[in-house]
C-alpha cells in the first residue's frame, strides 16, 4: 500500500497508506448512517455537506447491519493520538472514522469529505456523479493545539454570513481558532447593551482611505455595521460545532478612536477636543488613546462583563486585550495621565500601558479567563497564566516562552497574509513583503533558539489578514487564499526543518485543492497571478523591497 497522490490531502496526514490497484468502496443512492456517542456534532455537520451536494439523507442503519458510514470515539485513538487525532478507514464494509474525541472525529469527517473529491464541496449534487471512497487507512493529529486564523472585521466589516462562511473555511482545513479583531479607532463591531452608542455612533464611519494611507484616493460612501449579541452567539454556536474557538479582541488602551468617538470621556480631555472627533476614516497608528482613568477601567470592565457572556469560557478561554501601537503623545502632555503616573509609582507612560494590561490580565483571571495580548504586553510583566500573540518577529515569542508564558506565533514577516504575494505591478494593493505561497510554507513556528522547556509554551501559531486595503469578501479571499492552505499545513502536519519541506509535493497536491476552492466559491490567488477582476490598477500601497528582517 502506498500513498496515492491522487488524493491531493492538504494538510498532509501523519500516515496515510491506499491500497494498490485502485480499489474503492462505491455508495449507493441512500447509504446509510451510524453515529456513537460525542459523535452528535460532527453527524449534524456531515448530513448537512453531504446531503446538500450528494443528496444523501444517511439514514441511520437498521438493527444489527454495518453501516456506510460510520462515526466513534475510540479511547484507544485517543491514547495514542490524543483528543484531536483520529483514524479513517475505508474497505468492502464501509467507511469508519474514530476520534480521539469529537474534535477528532470532526476532522476525520473533513478528511472524508477531501477523500470524496471537489464535488463533495458543493451545495447541490451534480447530475451523473457517482461517489467513491478508496481503499486505504489514514492516521492523523495535529502538530499543535492553536491553528488560527485573525480576521480583522473592524477596518472593513465583514457581514455576520461571511464571517460564518470563513469558519467553514477554516474548518475545512483543520485551523480551530478564530482571533476576531472587533474594536479599532476604524469602527466597534460588537454590540454592548450598556453602552449603545458603542455601536450606534462608533460601529460607522463617513468614509475610507482607499488603498495605503499615502494613497489619495477616497471611497465618500459611508460604511460600517456590526455583531448583535445573538449575531455572536450564533457565530460562537456555529464556530463550536465545527470544533473553531473564537477568540474575541476587544482593544486597549490604544486604537481606541471608535470608543471615544462614542463616548468622549473615554479620551484624554484635558489636551484634546474629543467631543469633536469621528471615527477614524484612514489608516495607521492613532494618537487618539483611552485616559488612564478609574472610570475608564469601570467603563471597559463593564465591556468585558458582556463580552464574557458571549463567549463562554468552555469554548472561548482566551480574551485578547490588544496592548499594541499606543502612542504616548497624550499623556506625555495631559497634566492628568501625568499626575496618574505618580499616584500609581509607575515609571512613565510605559509604565501607564503596562498598568492597563496589568489590571485586566489580573480581572480576567479573577473570572476563569487567560489574557492574552500582542507582544508590547510584555513590556509591563505579566501574570502568570496570560499569554502572548508575537507579531513583531520571533522576538517577542522567545523572551514569552523563555520567562514561561504561553506564546502564539504570529510574526508580520512570515504570516501577515495582508502582504503582497508577488512583485508583480499586477499584484493589488501592495503591502509589505513580498510572502508567496512558498514563503507560507516554510513559515517555523518553534525558533531554533528557544530550549525544549520553552519550546513547550509555543501554543501554536495563527495568520494574520488586517483589512485596512481589503474592502469585500473577495479581495480578503484573494490575501488569504491559497496562502492558508500553505499555512494550515504548517501548523497541522509535523513537517521537517524548512529548508527541507518538499514544497513540490505540496505544490502537486494543491492542483487537487483548488478544485475544492473553486467549488466552495473562494475567490483566491491563481498561481499564474491575479486575473483582471481581482487587479486595482491605480490604488496606491505601501511595498517593502528585500527579504524581511528575521527579529
Amino acid at each position: 500500500m502506498d500513498l496515492d497522490p491522487g488524493n491531493h490531502l492538504i494538510p498532509a496526514p501523519r500516515d496515510a497508506a491506499f491500497a494498490d490497484g485502485g480499489a474503492r468502496y462505491g455508495f449507493g443512492p441512500e447509504p446509510d448512517f451510524a453515529a456513537g456517542p460525542g459523535t452528535e456534532a460532527t453527524a449534524r455537520w456531515l448530513r448537512g455537506v453531504l446531503g446538500a451536494a450528494a443528496g444523501w439523507g444517511l439514514p441511520p442503519a437498521d438493527p444489527g447491519e454495518r453501516a456506510d458510514v460510520r462515526l466513534g470515539v475510540d479511547e484507544r485513538v485517543g491514547r495514542e493520538l490524543g483528543p484531536e487525532g483520529y483514524e479513517l478507514t475505508v474497505g468492502p464494509d464501509g467507511v469508519g472514522v474514530l476520534g480521539g474525541g469529537p474534535a477528532g472525529v470532526f476532522w476525520g469527517a473533513q478528511t472524508l469529505r477531501q477523500l470524496l473529491g471537489p464535488h463533495a464541496y458543493r451545495r447541490a449534487p451534480l447530475p451523473g456523479a457517482a461517489w467513491s471512497l478508496p481503499y486505504g487507512t489514514v492516521r492523523d493529529a495535529p502538530r499543535f493545539g492553536w491553528r488560527g486564523l485573525l480576521l480583522d472585521v473592524a477596518r472593513h466589516f465583514m457581514p455576520k454570513d461571511g464571517v460564518l462562511r470563513y469558519i467553514d473555511l477554516l474548518a475545512a482545513h483543520k485551523l480551530n481558532v478564530l482571533h476576531l479583531h472587533l474594536t479599532d479607532d476604524q469602527g466597534w463591531r460588537i454590540e454592548i447593551k450598556r453602552y449603545p452608542r458603542l455601536t450606534g455612533v462608533g460601529a460607522w464611519r463617513e468614509r475610507s482611505r482607499r488603498g495605503h494611507r499615502a494613497s489619495p484616493l477616497w471611497n465618500e460612501t459611508p460604511h460600517g455595521g456590526y455583531y448583535t449579541q445573538d449575531d455572536i452567539r450564533e457565530i460562537v454556536a456555529y464556530a463550536a460545532e465545527r470544533q473553531v474557538r473564537v477568540v474575541p479582541e476587544i482593544d486597549v488602551p490604544g486604537h481606541a478612536q471608535a470608543a471615544i468617538a462614542a463616548y468622549p470621556e473615554l479620551g484624554n480631555t484635558d489636551v484634546v477636543d474629543t467631543a469633536a472627533l469621528g471615527v477614524w476614516d484612514d489608516w495607521g497608528i492613532n494618537e487618539n488613546v483611552l485616559a488612564p482613568t478609574e472610570a475608564v477601567l469601570r467603563f471597559y470592565e463593564d465591556v468585558f462583563e458582556e463580552v464574557l457572556e458571549l463567549f463562554p469560557a468552555e469554548v472561548s478561554p482566551f480574551v485578547h486585550v490588544g496592548g499594541d501601537e499606543c502612542p504616548k503623545t497624550q499623556w506625555k502632555a495631559s497634566p492628568l495621565a501625568q499626575e496618574r503616573i505618580r499616584e500609581l509609582g509607575v515609571d512613565g507612560e510605559d509604565g501607564l500601558q503596562a498598568w492597563f494590561i496589568r489590571h485586566f490580565d489580573g480581572w480576567l483571571a479573577e473570572r476563569g479567563r487567560r489574557l492574552i495580548g500582542w507582544d508590547e504586553i510584555l513590556e509591563g510583566g505579566l501574570a502568570d497564566g496570560a499569554a502572548v500573540s508575537s507579531w513583531r518577529g520571533y522576538a517577542g515569542g522567545i523572551a514569552a516562552a523563555e520567562a514561561g508564558h504561553d506564546v502564539v506565533m504570529c510574526p508580520e514577516q512570515q504570516v501577515y497574509l495582508d502582504y503582497r504575494q508577488a512583485e508583480g505591478p499586477d499584484e493589488p494593493v501592495p503591502i509589505g513583503y513580498v510572502r508567496a505561497l512558498e514563503d507560507v510554507y516554510r513559515f517555523e513556528p518553534v525558533p531554533a533558539a528557544l530550549s525544549p522547556e520553552a519550546a513547550a509554551h509555543v501554543l501554536g501559531a495563527q495568520a494574520n489578514v488586517w483589512t485596512e486595503v481589503m474592502e469585500n469578501q473577495d479581495r480578503v479571499d484573494y490575501q488569504v487564499f491559497p496562502r492558508l492552505a500553505a499555512f494550515a499545513e504548517v501548523v497541522w502536519s509535523r513537517l521537517p526543518e524548512p529548508a527541507a519541506r518538499d514544497y513540490a509535493d505540496f505544490e502537486a497536491r494543491m492542483t487537487g485543492h483548488y478544485p475544492r476552492l473553486d467549488a466552495l466559491g473562494v475567490d483566491y490567488r491563481p498561481p499564474g497571478g491575479p486575473l483582471p477582476w481581482q487587479r486595482r490598477p491605480g490604488v496606491l500601497g505601501r511595498p517593502k523591497d528585500g527579504l524581511p528582517p528575521q527579529v
